[in-house]
């Protein structure tokens, strides 16, 4: 497989692509801490303070009491105000208004910046033609994750005040993959220092480290569904759940799929189980790649990923036994796509010298 979208013939090609590619890295630090501040806005509750969605003029904030008033009015008519929040004052209301705001505003803040420089290194010939329908799907991809937030809104705005949990994974999966895609396209556009003598990539190294990457992919969907059902707020012990392996209640629910995806104990369960077998590919994969001829990068980023997956289980086990405090479960979620990002540029350089 071949990650070159056009080979940099010359110095200009060479400067181009590392411009190209520093931009798409800024853009994947922004959607990396906006995917945290979702993680942040869920945890305070503060996701349902916005009841309306206006893409245009959302932009601006209450600027004077009576706008305020205003907003907070319409927030009384939610079912989380009704059921949940009652007796709010409006100091409490801008509080978890002003996280939900700064989640939005970021978003809007990432399409600028991608949307502006794209057409500027479009319109002076700066990217190359194979590159340029990739950066269409980024744009749209943005474009659709806007308006799957905006649904899984809707979801709590109802009768029940709590998003859906299917919604609120679709969303955190969309995030994912608008970033790994990002991220791998940035890659691509940076060349890797060529060694005098590379060896071979065994193929079942490059299989195994994909495989990887879809199971940390995977098991942070499944983090979405504990989140969307705060499932991380029940048998806070590890490792046992309710003092047994497998709780007792693990399939109670009818039909059985349903259990996967809206019973407390599986959903808790098995996201304990991808975790512990996500973090035993992770020491396998670095394991077997300590035996291999290796470019420099690739052990770096080996050493960095077994770093990563040692970090993001403390974190989880930690999140889990203090019940879920917010700074804690937010680093986590961030932790997940640290993970992600170190195992993508390991697949990135070994697929690079394959192809």
């Amino acid at each position: 497989m071949n990650t070159a979208y056009k080979p940099a013939e010359n110095k200009t090609d060479i400067r181009h692509n590392r411009q190209i590619a520093v931009w798409l890295l800024v853009c994947c630090a922004m959607v990396f801490f906006m995917v945290v501040l979702g993680g942040v806005t869920r945890l305070t509750g503060s996701g349902l303070s916005m009841v309306q969605w206006d893409p245009i003029f959302g932009v601006v904030p209450p600027l004077d009491q009576q706008a305020w008033e205003e907003v907070f009015d319409l927030y009384k008519q939610s079912p989380e105000y009704q059921k949940i929040n009652i007796g709010m004052d409006l100091a409490g209301f801008k509080q978890i208004y002003w996280f939900e705001f700064a989640h939005r505003l970021l978003g809007r803040t990432i399409g600028m910046v991608f949307l502006i420089p794209f057409l500027f290194f479009l319109f002076k010939g700066r990217m190359h033609r194979p590159l340029v329908p990739r950066m269409v799907a980024l744009f749209v991809l943005g474009g659709l994750q806007g308006l799957l937030g905006w649904y899984m809104v809707k979801s709590g705005l109802v009768d029940n005040p709590h998003v859906s949990q299917y919604r609120l994974t679709a969303h955190l999966g969309l995030a994912i993959v608008i970033y790994a895609y990002m991220f791998w396209i940035a890659l691509g556009l940076l060349p890797e220092k060529p060694r005098n003598n590379p060896a071979a990539v065994p193929p079942g190294l490059h299989l195994f480290a994909g495989l990887l990457a879809g199971l940390v992919f995977i098991t942070a969907l499944s983090g979405g569904f504990v989140a969307g059902l705060k499932a991380g707020h029940a048998y806070n012990t590890f490792p046992l759940m309710d003092g047994r392996w497998i709780p007792e209640v693990i399939f109670m629910q009818e039909p059985l799929w349903r259990n996967f995806f809206e019973n407390i104990a599986t959903v808790q369960f098995d996201h304990r189980v991808l975790a512990i077998t996500t973090f035993i590919g992770v020491v396998s994969l670095w394991i077997y790649g300590r035996k291999q001829n290796l470019s420099t990068q690739v052990r770096t980023g080996l050493h960095l990923m077994l770093l990563a997956g040692v970090l993001q289980v403390a974190l989880g086990i930690s999140t889990l036994l203090l019940h879920v405090p917010t700074a804690l479960a937010a680093t986590h979620q961030g932790g997940a796509l640290l993970l992600l990002t170190v195992i993508l540029f390991v697949n990135q350089r070994l697929l690079k010298r394959a192809g």
